[in-house]
């Protein structure tokens, strides 16, 4: 096992300490709409952010914020997690960003990578800029950053839908092994995607987090 897969394992753990279990995106709303009502739908609701959100939208920009960091450019990567906080479509995804980006920068910090810091008194941070920058740091290719990015999301979402839907244990591994297998198919695509291309489709995720933002009882910061 290489020391470049060990600190992707590292990087993609339940364990990191950024507070993702927090966030649930939007899917508390679907599930208190009615929305997603069990394993078949929760399957649907994550599918689709995986394709149309992740696959056009963060997977994408991460691919250029790992090369900007590849090559040293922080003015590069400053300019595409920009670009990334400009999709957020609602206050609730845009705080989960810039909270998650905040505490990756201060985690890395205090590991030791340098400049990492810095990054969590921007405006501009994002969970994705700080990830790209740790695979870059610790040796990762954007490829497996790709994937590690795209698990570690949809790992979160199903422990989200395993609390809320509710879902059984073996019904969560299920979906996680299906929507696991679509993984490297999204991230390859995301990777030859033209700047103009670039964009999500989720007119219900949007809506969701919106009115999550005034939901009466909630478990989940969006």
């Amino acid at each position: 096992m290489t020391s470049g897969l060990v600190r992707l394992l590292q990087l993609t753990s339940p364990a990191l300490p950024v507070g993702a279990y927090a966030f649930s995106q939007g899917l508390e709303q679907a599930v208190a709409a009615g929305w997603v009502t069990g394993e078949e739908s929760t399957g649907d609701w994550l599918g689709g952010q995986l394709e149309h959100g992740l696959g056009g939208w963060d997977l994408p920009v991460l691919y250029r914020l790992h090369d900007a960091w590849s090559v040293g450019d922080e003015g590069r990567a400053r300019i595409w997690s920009r670009f990334l906080q400009a999709g957020r479509e609602s206050g609730e995804l845009l705080a989960e960003d810039r909270h998650l980006g905040q505490a990756l920068a201060r985690l890395l910090g205090d590991l030791g990578m340098e400049g990492a810091t810095a990054w969590a008194g921007h405006r501009e941070v994002t969970f994705a800029a700080l990830f790209a920058r740790a695979a870059v740091g610790w040796g990762i290719p954007w490829r497996e950053c790709g994937h590690g990015f795209a698990w570690a999301w949809l790992e979160n979402q199903v422990a989200a839908a395993v609390k809320l839907v509710p879902l059984g244990q073996t019904a969560g591994q299920r979906l996680q092994l299906a929507l696991g297998d679509r993984i490297p198919g999204v991230v390859d695509a995301a990777a030859h995607l033209e700047d103009e291309d670039l964009g999500g489709t989720l007119p219900g995720l949007a809506a969701a987090s919106a009115a999550h933002e005034t939901q009466y009882t909630r478990l989940f910061r969006s």
